[in-house]
């Protein structure tokens, strides 16, 4: 170890010099001592050989600043866009996309590997000079991608609300075109998140069409089914109908029949009855008694009665023409009003003009109930513009810039730091010299 004692030389006439001596804990006798002056001289003494060390340091800094491959730095920085720009699209109600939303949107694009992948692979001679000898351009990219890029997205301030910025950093090498893969990768990904949107949008749009598409398919159905229950319900109460009325029609046919046959009945026995009294011609009670009496026809009388009178007082010619003409009488029909009521009633029941309306029906859309809304939307969602090419996402607050000086190499801070290393090891030099001499000295 080296300890700086003082202590009078009476070789150097009593003046006081500052020695220093080495002990060694190990030996048991103290090593020679080293003179700070006389370093300091011996400093002097070498001092070209430590300027050479420094100069050549120095030369050797600077031509590593002068040869080294310059890297710069260039930024972006991306603000949420006007309201105004996405108002078309949250006015759909099909989309909610707030300009804070439509930020963060962008900025996980610009995040995201996979889009950085993409881009590279589109505009792979933007990327040329990244190549080396023994890796792929991938291998290059995926250098690039990781030392070269800086995302800074928005972050909760002390308010607790969000940072309304994006900023992108880029630092690359004077080879590369950095200002130019900076932009264009912002607006790659700005694009990216527009064919997003409008994907997602479309998607959407055809989910809701599809969905309105199946209430109408059910309210057809349903209009369907009440169609076909309304027209079974109103040919089964017809066919009811017209049964009764067959009934109804046959049963007083056959009554009919049997007045006629009992009228048929009635006439015989009248003839009969008028043929035994010799009645021929109608007569009355009152012409029979007169005739017995002799009265003279001049006389005018009139009969009242309240019996209905015999039917063999209508004579047998009036007897059997009637009854002639009751058995050649093949349909009754007609005697009776009723029959001509029923048949009419028949008649209409032949056609239904409801059930024909119903069945004839060329359109029935036209008819369906409550669906005007669902149509109305259906139109709506399909007039709209799923073209997103021209949506604001982001708006571009600073473009990146070509930058004027490179941040790295720091030629001065290089040259300066080589100048002192250089002074360093010349001084280290120097004292080994003069460590040396003075062992030498000492033999």
């Amino acid at each position: 170890m080296f300890i700086l004692s003082s202590h009078l030389d009476k070789r150097s006439n009593n003046k006081v010099r500052f020695l220093t001596t080495y002990h060694n804990p190990k030996a048991q006798k103290p090593g020679p001592e080293i003179d700070l002056f006389e370093l300091a001289h011996s400093f002097w003494q070498q001092k070209k050989l430590i300027a050479a060390t420094a100069a050549l340091a120095g030369f050797m800094a600077l031509g590593y600043a002068l040869w080294a491959q310059p890297v710069y730095q260039t930024s972006s920085l991306l603000r949420p866009v006007a309201i105004n720009e996405l108002d078309a699209l949250n006015r759909s109600e099909v989309y909610k996309l707030p300009p804070e939303d439509a930020l963060l949107k962008v900025g996980s694009a610009l995040e995201s590997y996979d889009t950085r992948l993409n881009y590279f692979r589109t505009h792979q001679d933007l990327f040329k000079p990244l190549e080396r000898q023994g890796i792929s351009l991938e291998q290059s990219f995926e250098l690039f991608n990781r030392d070269a890029i800086k995302l800074t997205l928005p972050e909760p301030n002390k308010a607790g609300a969000l940072t309304s910025s994006i900023k992108l950093e880029l630092t690359y090498p004077g080879m590369v075109n950095g200002v130019e893969i900076l932009n264009g990768f912002v607006e790659y990904a700005i694009n990216n998140q527009r064919e997003q949107i409008s994907a997602d949008l479309k998607v959407i749009i055809n989910n809701r069409l599809r969905e309105l598409e199946a209430k109408i398919n059910a309210a057809r159905s349903s209009y369907r089914s009440e169609k076909e229950g309304e027209i079974a319900t109103l040919v089964e109460a017809d066919t009811r109908k017209r049964a009764e009325l067959e009934d109804e029609l046959q049963a007083l046919r056959l009554e009919l029949k049997i007045e006629r046959d009992a009228r048929v009945a009635q006439l015989s026995e009248a003839i009969s009855i008028a043929r035994s009294l010799g009645y021929t011609h109608p007569t009355t009670p009152m012409s029979i008694a007169d005739s017995v009496q002799g009265s003279s026809s001049r006389q005018m009388r009139t009969e009242i009665t309240s019996q209905t009178m015999p039917l063999y007082f209508m004579g047998t010619q009036v007897l059997e023409a009637e009854r002639a003409a009751l058995l050649k009488r093949t349909n009754d029909d007609f005697t009776d009003e009723r029959i001509a009521k029923t048949t009419k009633k028949l008649k209409l029941l032949e056609v239904n003009r409801r059930v024909e309306m119903l069945v004839n029906r060329t359109n029935e859309d036209l008819y369906l109930k409550y669906i005007e809304p669902l149509r109305a939307e259906a139109v709506r969602l399909g007039s709209l513009n799923t073209d997103m090419s021209r949506l604001g996402l982001a708006s571009i607050d600073r473009m990146a810039q070509t930058p004027t000086d490179p941040i790295k190499p720091k030629k001065a801070l290089i040259v300066v730091l080589g100048v002192l290393v250089g002074l360093l090891v010349g001084l280290c030099i120097a004292t080994a010299r003069y460590l040396i001499n003075r062992r030498k000295q000492a033999l």
